[in-house]
């Protein structure tokens, strides 16, 4: 995995690129995972979009949808956004988790306190409960820190690195 540089970030942005990253690599299973904002925009990314340019030279085969982690954010943010909608319309209140099964793939979304939401890209085969508990952690983990202060020092750093 290829993470941005948390050269110069708070020990809390620090901490969460790590949980973040800790999460790619010990969960099997997962491609990608990102944090978009409330207003949609990405926060943190496992950053598949890197990776995907050397994979595109090997039959164009890439471990994110379309291998862009704006694309995984893209569509974080719309089965958000899709959910809240639905769960007003039926008085469900909060959505706590949304997961979508495809024949190659899954895509797991679930909110933080803040009203970020957590995005995860696996493989067909994953065991979803232990990728769903992993993102409970991680929300547990983060949901406090996600300061309106850290989200705009985590935003700036995504902006740097596009």
């Amino acid at each position: 995995m290829t993470a941005p540089s948390t050269i110069g970030l708070s020990t809390e942005a620090r901490n969460l690129h790590w949980l973040l990253s800790n999460l790619v690599e010990e969960v099997p299973g997962v491609h990608s995972v990102t944090v978009v904002s409330s207003d949609g925009l990405m926060l943190l990314s496992s950053d598949p979009g890197r990776l995907a340019a050397a994979n595109t030279t090997n039959a164009g085969v890439s471990d994110g949808p379309r291998g862009s982690s704006a694309d995984l954010a893209t569509i974080v943010s719309g089965i958000g956004s899709l959910t809240i909608g639905a769960a007003k319309l039926m008085d469900g209140g909060g959505v706590k988790q949304t997961m979508v099964a495809m024949d190659e793939g899954s895509v797991f979304v679930m909110s933080i306190s803040d009203g970020s939401l957590l995005g995860v890209h696996a493989t067909p085969d994953c065991d979803m409960s232990v990728i769903a508990y992993h993102m409970a952690l991680f929300v547990g983990r983060a949901g406090h820190v996600l300061t309106p202060e850290l989200r705009s020092e985590l935003r700036k750093s995504m902006e740097s690195t596009q």
